[in-house]
């Protein structure tokens, strides 16, 4: 991309912007005032997008800072970003003199480009000083900002990341926050009275006590408990691990060719491709279209226990039901791997009276009922895009567990790199790949020796009899699109380096 494209962001990740814009609302500030809480806020927006807790985990901020032999990375493709688009509409001179107060920035001569002072370090402690909160609502216009400013109340914040759903990449009402120091995550939960939005009390707790809570959940111990709290806290772009990954490669000789990966989903087998995160996923006119394969479950209290729900099912099912629950709701939906018919419909609804033992109601798709069709389905149904959405997600997850498994048994275990998203981003988010995407590229076939990955015995979702060797439940974390080709490793600036941070 040239340095003066523009780069389009949806709201998706929130960044230290501390109170960006307050300067425009508040009217008790006179013009001079309003200018240098401008200033103030343009140089943080800026030395966010380079600072330790976004630059190594942002691909498309560290192409920029690695295509330069001393990174220098030009301030008119950085003032097309988003988050700076109010500051940009004052006029270069405006944003040369917001960044020239930059303790942690440098301007070249001709005010064209700008670099970091210091070498970019991994940052320490992004998971002990990270939290979970729920209860948002759903998204709506200036949400980015409201949430910004209600987190900063806390103290400083270096990322809020908006938990989305895979497929649709609809908001979940919760987010992931990274504050900046632990007296900032003791303050947000410990706050008494609790955090409220509007006027709702939220659920809150520390990012390993969500971790901890979701493992719970599915009923997993020793190495799968392990895989999957890395697997929530490990997830895009990484620019350490990347290059950990490449010095490996070059101290093994010859890289493997990566063998094709194929998914048994609802009763076709689908391609698994990968993207730049090193996660997998379908290409959605691969995917079947399925409609009364799944069950949907109401008044269940908030809370659902998997092992239990899934114990009847396994009775009566060759391959077990994939669930979906977010702790707090009400409801959540069950995908079978076909069409239900009556009687199985009977089955689910006879053996899972209760749900966290209070007593659900069941009900399927919204229109014509493929196994009643004189019956008209009635209010207490879901709708028909809702199963298709599910099923996305279902096929996503699958995607993911397969190149996963894959990965590890070929000795590339690679994917991962910070929870709920990509590390911060540049205010808005890049956004998803809307799972439809094409370009995945030519991959050569390899013979695996992996019975699972198999063509002939696909990975994903496991053949009836066979040990289960995923959690059934998505982890929520949202899968996000990348810009830009490979990225290149760290070169070391020719440059004096300072101790100024």
């Amino acid at each position: 991309m040239s340095a003066g494209s523009e780069v389009a962001q949806p709201e998706a990740i929130v960044t230290n912007g501390e109170g960006a814009a307050t300067a425009e609302k508040d009217p008790s500030m006179n013009g001079d005032a309003k200018d240098e809480q401008l200033l103030e806020n343009a140089r943080r927006q800026v030395e966010f997008y380079f600072a330790d807790s976004n630059l190594p985990f942002d691909k498309f901020m560290w192409t920029l800072h690695t295509a330069n032999a001393e990174h220098w990375v030009s301030i008119k493709t950085v003032t097309s970003f988003k988050r700076m688009r109010e500051y940009a509409e004052k006029g270069p001179e405006f944003i040369l003199r917001a960044l020239r107060e930059s303790t942690e920035l440098e301007v070249d001569e001709k005010g064209e480009n700008l670099r970091r002072r210091t070498e970019v370090a991994p940052p320490k402690g992004q998971f002990e000083r990270s939290v979970y909160a729920k209860g948002f609502g759903n998204e709506e216009p200036g949400m980015l900002m409201k949430l910004e400013e209600f987190f900063e109340t806390y103290g400083k914040v270096n990322a809020v990341r908006m938990r989305r759903m895979d497929g649709s990449k609809e908001f979940k009402g919760s987010v992931f926050v990274e504050f900046a120091d632990m007296s900032s995550v003791e303050a947000f939960l410990n706050a008494d009275p609790k955090p409220t939005w509007n006027g709702e009390e939220l659920l809150t707790m520390s990012k390993g006590a969500y971790c901890d809570m979701k493992i719970k959940e599915k009923g997993l111990t020793g190495k799968a408990a392990e895989l999957r709290k890395e697997k929530i806290n490990r997830k895009g772009f990484n620019a350490f691990r990347d290059m950990e990954d490449a010095s490996r490669g070059k101290a093994n000789g010859k890289k493997k060719e990566k063998p094709e990966v194929y998914l048994e989903f609802m009763g076709s087998k689908i391609r698994v491709y990968e993207d730049d995160d090193n996660a997998g996923y379908v290409k959605m006119e691969d995917l079947p279209i399925i409609k009364g394969a799944t069950l949907k479950f109401v008044g269940c209290g908030g809370d659902a226990n998997f092992t239990e729900m899934k114990a009847p099912l396994r009775e009566r099912f060759a391959r077990v039901p994939y669930i979906q629950f977010s702790k707090g709701d009400d409801h959540g939906l069950v995908g079978f791997d076909k069409a239900l018919t009556e009687d199985e419909i009977a089955y689910v609804k006879e053996n899972l009276k209760t749900v966290n033992s209070k007593e659900v109601e069941w009900t399927i798709p919204d229109g014509m009922s493929p196994c009643f069709p004189l019956i008209i389905a009635t209010d207490n149904t879901f709708a028909e895009e809702e199963e298709r959405a599910f099923q996305i997600d279902r096929a996503n997850f699958a995607a993911r567990s397969a190149l996963s498994r894959s990965q590890f048994r070929n000795g590339s275990s690679s994917r991962g790199g910070r929870g709920g998203g990509r590390g911060g981003g540049r205010g808005g988010g890049r956004g998803g790949r809307q799972n439809g995407r094409g370009g995945d590229g030519h991959r050569d076939k390899a013979k695996s020796k992996d019975k699972d990955i198999s063509p002939s015995k696909p990975a994903g979702e496991e053949q009836a009899g066979e040990k289960r060797k995923r959690a059934i439940e998505l982890d929520g974390g949202p899968d996000v699109g990348v810009r830009g080709a490979s990225v290149p490793t760290i070169a070391v600036a020719k440059k004096v380096k300072t101790d100024e941070s």
